[in-house]
């Protein structure tokens, strides 16, 4: 353990790295219900993919904590999930095996820029106000899918626009009751109060008919009906280019900034903020990234729940390597987490998408050509209830304002080569309706 870990040179040690492991566990083990909800909304099958995805988090954390020693797991992130089960299923109408094709074309992509050291050249060319922007527009989008699954919002045919939903039927009080569950909890810093959410809604919903129980124990489903389903020819499309873009930039930024930010809260950074060996969580991430749509599972990243590890005093791969171990265990208990109504899971999803809108706070409130791109971007997502055309449109108004500023002299040329594909899709989007 100490040869492989370095536990005495981090200062800590076993025991604290396996509560810090466990801390984890709890606060990410929600994802296990969320994620296939999201998934099976698009046609997928809920068992196999939650036998995937517990696949890829135990995995994925292995690797990472073999290889790169460092308290982060490893799993799908809800945005990615939530683009391929919904924008790319529901309402581009675009099969969920292609959609695995498009997610496994940008880890493909993430996999290459990792291998030849190009993430700085990339970094550079995304304007930083797309990037604040990108947090945002997913974080609304996942907020408002939240309030549709909880029965809160309902869509007025009539008006063509949202309404509020009936509060009298049961599955807003299930919703509403996981949601306040969870802020209480998330309050007062209990670990794993989202996942304590879920389970109080559930619980609250067997009563008022919305939660039915089947059983208990049970060996480990099979993944094999959405294993081996990808669809890489039917990622080749011009509809396909903004979302494989949207799969890249979701993974990719999402990456740096968690390796960064949480490991300097663990105390592993640099003088300057750098994490000494950062490729090592890089290609773990982007062959995540790229493996993972192999067995229905797109985008493994870095995921943001280590920081709960981390304040436990995680600061080793001891902490996700007994995560892994916990996440196996759970693939005997999948008619459980099967059982949990999407009413349950709402409450997750408008607490993480509300979490990611802070990311635009950032962004420079009294310099309008910074702000109306990513303004414009969370606009277009709502209004088109499509992140890719979300995220075309916000690419193509940062070019245009960048012109009409006079600062056409800073856009890399490789953006501009970027809007001639991201333009025609646009049109086509807009061309449709």
């Amino acid at each position: 353990m100490e040869r492989r870990f370095a536990l005495t040179a981090r200062g800590t040690s076993i025991p604290r790295e396996m509560i810090a492991g466990m801390t984890t566990f709890l606060a990410a083990a929600y994802l296990i219900v969320v994620i296939p909800s999201l998934l099976a909304s698009g046609g997928m099958d809920r068992a196999a993919v939650t036998a995937g995805v517990i696949i890829v988090m135990a995995v994925g954390s292995i690797a990472m904590a073999l290889y790169a020693n460092l308290p982060f797991i490893v799993g799908p992130g809800i945005g990615g999930s939530a683009i391929l089960g919904v924008t790319l299923a529901q309402v581009e109408h675009i099969p969920w095996q292609t959609g695995l094709g498009i997610a496994m074309m940008s880890g493909i992509a993430f996999v290459i820029l990792t291998l030849t050291g190009a993430r700085e050249m990339v970094v550079r060319m995304i304007p930083p106000q797309i990037k604040l922007g990108l947090g945002a527009s997913i974080g609304l989008f996942i907020a408002m899918l939240g309030c549709r699954d909880a029965g809160l919002v309902s869509v007025d045919v009539k008006r063509h626009a949202l309404a509020l939903g009936d509060f009298s039927q049961p599955g807003p009080v299930v919703a509403l009751i996981g949601l306040a569950v969870a802020i209480a909890l998330q309050a007062r810093r209990v670990p794993g109060a989202v996942l304590v959410g879920i389970v109080a809604a559930a619980l609250v919903g067997v009563p008022l008919g919305i939660t039915s129980f089947t059983g208990g124990l049970s060996l480990p489903h099979s993944p094999m009906p959405v294993t081996g389903k990808v669809d890489l020819l039917g990622a080749f499309t011009l509809v396909a280019l903004p979302y494989m873009f949207t799969f890249f930039a979701a993974e990719f930024f999402s990456t740096l900034g968690t390796t960064l930010a949480i490991g300097a809260k663990a105390g592993l950074t640099d003088e300057q903020g750098n994490l000494p060996g950062i490729e090592r969580p890089f290609l773990v991430d982007s062959l995540a990234a790229t493996l993972g749509p192999l067995v229905g599972v797109p985008g493994g990243t870095a995921l943001v729940e280590s920081a709960a590890g981390v304040e436990a005093g995680g600061r080793t791969g001891l902490t996700p390597l007994t995560a892994a171990g916990l996440f196996l265990l759970t693939l005997l208990l999948m008619p459980l987490a099967m059982a949990i109504p999407r009413e349950a899971t709402a409450p997750a999803l408008i607490l993480i998408g509300i979490s990611m809108l802070g990311t635009i706070r950032n962004a420079k409130g009294d310099d309008i050509v910074d702000l109306f791109p990513a303004m414009a971007m969370m606009l277009l997502t709502l209004i088109s209830n499509s992140f890719g055309t979300g995220i075309a449109g916000g690419l193509l108004v940062h070019v245009i304002v960048q012109v009409l500023a006079g600062r056409w002299r800073e856009i890399p040329l490789g953006l501009f080569i970027l809007t001639l594909p991201l333009g025609y899709y646009f049109y086509g989007a807009a061309t449709a309706h």
